[in-house]
């Protein structure tokens, strides 16, 4: 995807710089004086914009009964983060013991937690009974591991349904046929009177079959698939679901020509299916949740790195001081991250700083430091001319960015900060230090 830089009278300033689509927390002047006040690369989130945004999804499905957004803790396992979402309203999606002791000590217990997880130790199903959580089932065989763990089965239990052939996933999480994911259609029945005639009182249903998804149909379209099956659970076998969680799965507009999704179109499909196919089955108080992350913070948390280097090679490369380790996703999916560049404080006095013209523009790859030569954050993208010092934002990195961090290279992550709602910055996780990467090498053995 190629982007350009959009012209006005002030074409100079560095307002001109930023993509209408795809605007800074706070102005350009203040994120290049960030740069240069806290160490670089960090992650920066911004809390006003998660606050308003998750208002407005809890509004869009007010009508639901007992609606409840379960946030993904994989998307940004930041207790500050997840704190900021508990206080307006939201839960927990686990899928470790690690995010499990996240929540307890943010005080997030009971069924506000859901525990999905896969190949799951007996230790963490343990853990998520002790909290209350509803424990959502991966496999019928899971019964007999919860139940020895935990000593006993639940009073409420979910199990994860995967369609198979009946829905396609995509490149994210991929076809649900080939996906280690859920009980198939022919082991659902099974699995849920198995868990009753053992004694559980309560039950629930969840699915996930897409990831990053920007059609609203798609999520509708779920709705009505597990919706039909609560009618079938209870026809066939007489139990009435409590919920039904569908999942995350609501993607973000990476692409400046992309469209977010239409939630109160959502919630319009979503409610007129809830009358038409449970009213008649008397499932009306049926009630519905999500395990949102992405769409919850990956639009308000970015990426801001500095300009290392510019060489010429068969290519031109901007070389920055972050790497894929502090954002993997364009590495690992070939996805896509508008990058803003802002030019550093020494850009007006360089020789060639006449490139600082309105428009002026480059084809760059902008990489990373890692021995791996995808470390790419951006290829053959057209960007303004760029300069050694200047600050470059990659945005739409507040999910399933400094979470999938690592250590390879012996690289150290980086620091978060969040920019409160009075537009202060404040860390929220330090930056790792050579200690805290050593600190389980065991020197003499």
């Amino acid at each position: 995807m190629t982007e350009t830089t959009p012209t006005s009278p002030d074409a100079g300033s560095l307002a001109a710089r930023i993509h209408p689509a795809k605007p800074l927390p706070t102005s350009a002047e203040r994120m290049v004086e960030l740069a240069a006040e806290l160490p670089t690369p960090f992650h920066l989130y911004d809390e006003a914009a998660i606050r308003a945004h998750a208002r407005e999804f809890n509004a869009a499905f007010a009508w639901a009964p007992g609606f409840l957004n379960h946030f993904a803790v994989k998307a940004t396992p930041t207790p500050a983060i997840v704190r900021v979402l508990s206080e307006e309203g939201f839960g927990a999606d686990c899928s470790s013991l690690p995010e499990l002791e996240l929540c307890d000590r943010l005080g997030i217990r009971g069924e506000r937690i859901m525990f999905t997880s896969n190949d799951t130790p007996a230790e963490e199903f343990a853990r998520a009974v002790e909290l209350g959580a509803v424990a959502n089932l991966d496999d019928i065989t899971h019964l007999d591991t919860l139940e020895a763990a935990a000593g006993r089965l639940p009073e409420l239990l979910s199990f994860r349904y995967n369609p198979g052939a009946e829905r396609t996933g995509n490149a994210i999480i991929g076809d649900p046929v080939q996906a280690k994911y859920g009980v198939t259609s022919e082991q659902l029945l099974d699995a849920y009177r198995e868990a009753r005639d053992r004694g559980v009182q309560r039950f629930a249903l969840h699915t996930m079959v897409a990831s990053n998804e920007l059609d609203g149909a798609y999520i509708v379209e779920t709705a009505r698939m597990v919706f039909e099956l609560a009618v079938r659970l209870k026809d066939e076998l007489g139990i009435t679901l409590e919920f039904v969680n569908l999942g995350g799965g609501i993607g973000i507009p990476y692409g400046v020509d992309d469209a977010p999704m239409n939630l109160q179109a959502v919630s319009d499909g979503i409610r007129a299916l809830h009358e038409q196919v449970l009213t008649p089955s008397g499932l009306e108080g049926l009630g519905l949740r999500f395990e949102c992350g992405r769409v919850m913070t990956g639009p308000y948390g970015y990426l801001v790195s500095r300009v290392r280097q510019v060489t010429q090679k068969y290519k031109t490369y901007v070389g920055l001081d972050a790497s894929m380790h502090n954002l993997m996703r364009p590495a690992m999916y070939g996805s896509y991250h508008h990058i803003t560049v802002l030019p550093g404080p020494d850009a007006a006095s360089l020789p060639d700083a006449g490139d600082l013209a309105p428009g002026a523009t480059s084809t760059y790859d902008v990489t990373g430091s890692l021995c791996e030569n995808n470390d790419k954050f951006a290829i053959d993208r057209e960007l303004p001319v760029v300069h050694p010092g200047d600050v470059v934002v990659l945005h739409d990195a507040g999910a399933h960015g400094h979470s999938m961090g690592f250590n390879y290279n012996g690289k150290l992550r980086s620091a978060e900060y969040l920019l409160d709602q009075n537009g202060q910055a404040h860390q929220i996780r330090r930056a790792e230090t050579m200690d805290d990467l050593f600190a389980t090498v065991d020197w003499h053995a």
